[in-house]
């Protein structure tokens, strides 16, 4: 190798030959400065500084301005308002993804309240239905049928290897939207997106996969733009089997302790897959846990108003799949919590499901094991306004994807027969809702205390303005998978998602509470993702179910130490002088 001329040329070959160090400690294997320009991880785009171009050898490759990092945002919030379409703006966001990793998440965190809804619900619904035809980047893996027997070897294409959190989808139930095969892929890349937004896990450190074993929706087989296996739908054992390789295939790839989350899978499959691995695996499903995590917060924190207990009231759930029956199970162990039994607890909790009321003689039969763990004895209860007479909740719990079921009927039943009736409509997107926001406010007199699944605007009843709480999953999944991550956690027993709801429902603020919302605000989401995440560290420790070692004696500083920098980082030696 020729002496270079200077410093800078020095530079530039060290560059070339991939040498990168401080001083004469050099090392071999680092990026070039087009790759720096290029990679999503590394590029600063119009924040490289002129010293930085020049010794990365890019200069000229960039226009002569240099912005700061919050100019970017602004600049990136400015083409974000110039276009009308939430799909057009999702579809921007995931672009900018692709281009600056941290320029994407500081956008997102610049207002969460605003950004959230972009790249998750409601919009991701629409974006998972259109999904083919958007499809530009290579996002995360899908996996086929076809590759049975292979997985091991599809996974170590993947170019990360400290993978520490999968989430994954088979696309058979996406949101309240059904079978969309492949098309579901925004699910899990949105859910990841959010992991590092709400949580500061890693991007690196993330995976979204979708099982492509076909699809039986006949419009998307039909569709000649669709991007996923044109077959119905793989079942039974070669399912099973499919699914378990994939399980095994994780591990092998990425470690026993490596997060795997369920999403979006039917409920058949959802109850029994979560029931077959939860022990084994660092696993959870988030339609169920997560679901049930963020429903009981709202139930607790809309205790303190009416200055109840839950063992105190009697809740009826409009549907009975793996969110209504999620949340059931989660407030029967919180109603053991408080000192009733299993029995107590269930004589009050109802499910109606499509054929009507779930009891245990009922002629219209539909009974699977999960639902007739709480079947009450009663005679037959056909429909939900019926149910609402008989059983007088005081709770009412939409969770199956009925828009609009919660009608005018109903709500006014609730407020007759309570003078604070608790109504959550918690489906998603926002056309399955049970209700809006202003319905239950408005037929209930403003007195319910509400909740939902999908954001609604604020609502003036009576000369006063009501903010209803969106009982997002978002304010539970990141801090556990926060909490489970950093603590090293083997496996996620049921109990975690109790703790996750009781620590959201301590971070409710009086003032919350006062104008109608029973969930923090989502600019605070972050906070409550890291306090979730130290109850949980706290948790596992006590309960013997960590295996970082030795424990952090100080573990709210010992978790913020593990989240990802926004900041740009240095893109030259620090001890380099020109």
């Amino acid at each position: 190798m020729s002496k270079p001329d200077s410093k800078l040329d020095k530079y530039a070959q060290r560059d070339r030959l991939g040498l990168w160090g401080t001083g004469d400690n050099e090392v071999v294997g680092s990026l070039s400065g087009f790759t720096r320009l290029l990679d999503k991880r590394y590029s600063k785009g119009l924040a490289f500084t002129h010293e930085e171009r020049q010794q990365l050898g890019i200069h000229g490759m960039l226009p002569y301005v240099v912005r700061e990092p919050s100019e970017q945002v602004e600049h990136c919030r400015a083409l974000l308002a110039r276009l009308d379409q939430d799909l057009d703006k999702y579809m921007y966001l995931i672009s900018l993804s692709e281009r600056n990793e941290r320029l994407f998440y500081n956008v997102l965190s610049s207002d969460i309240a605003y950004m959230m809804p972009l790249v998750y619900t409601p919009t991701v619904g629409l974006a998972c239905q259109r999904y083919s035809l958007i499809h530009q980047n290579a996002k995360g893996m899908f996996i086929s049928i076809k590759d049975k027997g292979h997985i091991y070897d599809v996974l170590k294409n993947w170019p990360e290897t400290d993978v520490r959190a999968i989430v994954v989808t088979d696309g058979e139930r996406i949101l309240g939207l059904g079978d969309l095969g492949a098309n579901g892929m925004g699910i899990p890349v949105g859910k990841l997106s959010l992991y590092t937004a709400l949580a500061g896990i890693k991007p690196s450190q993330c995976l979204p996969i979708t099982l492509d074993v076909g699809t039986n929706t006949e419009s998307i087989l039909e569709d000649p733009l669709y991007i996923g296996l044109r077959e119905r739908r793989a079942t039974g054992d070669l399912y099973d089997e499919f699914i378990d390789e994939f399980m095994h295939a994780c591990v092998r790839r990425f470690g026993q302790n490596c997060l795997i989350q369920f999403e979006d899978f039917a409920n058949a499959n959802a109850f029994r897959l979560l029931s077959k691995y939860r022990d084994s695996f660092c696993t959870f499903n988030d339609d169920i846990q997560g679901t049930a995590s963020v429903a009981v917060a709202g139930l607790l924190a809309s205790l303190k108003i009416k200055k109840t207990q839950l063992k105190d009231n009697t809740l009826l759930f409009l549907g009975a799949g793996e969110a209504a029956l999620g949340i059931a199970n989660l407030c029967l162990m919180a109603m053991k919590v408080e000192g009733l039994t299993e029995e107590e607890a269930k004589a009050r909790i109802w499910l109606v499901d499509s054929r009507g009321v779930i009891t245990r003689d009922r002629p219209k039969g539909g009974l699977t094991e999960h639902k007739l763990h709480f079947a009450q004895l009663h005679e037959p209860i056909d429909t939900l306004a019926e149910a609402v007479r008989k059983v007088r909740p005081n709770v009412l719990i939409g969770a199956a994807a009925q828009g609009g079921a919660f009608n005018q009927e109903i709500l006014e039943l609730m407020a007759d027969i309570n003078e604070t009736p608790i109504i959550f409509a918690l489906s998603n997107p926002t056309s399955k809702a049970e209700c809006t926001a202003e319905e239950a406010y408005t037929y209930t007199k403003g007195r319910c205390i509400f909740a939902s699944g999908s954001p609604f605007a604020p609502v003036t009843y009576n000369n006063k303005k009501f903010y209803p709480g969106q009982g997002n999953n978002s304010y539970i999944f990141p801090g556990v998978a926060l909490g489970v991550l950093c603590a090293g956690m083997l496996n996620i027993p049921e109990q975690v998602f109790l703790v996750a709801a009781e620590r959201l429902a301590e971070l409710v603020s009086k003032d919350d509470l006062a104008k109608g919302s029973l969930y923090p605000p989502l600019s605070s989401i972050v906070s409550c993702s890291m306090a979730i995440a130290e109850r949980i560290v706290e948790y596992a420790y006590k309960n013997g179910l960590a295996t970082v070692r030795p424990e952090p004696v100080n573990k709210l500083a010992f978790i913020k130490a593990q989240m990802y920098d926004l900041d740009y980082p240095r893109s030259v030696p620090a001890t380099y002088k020109m």
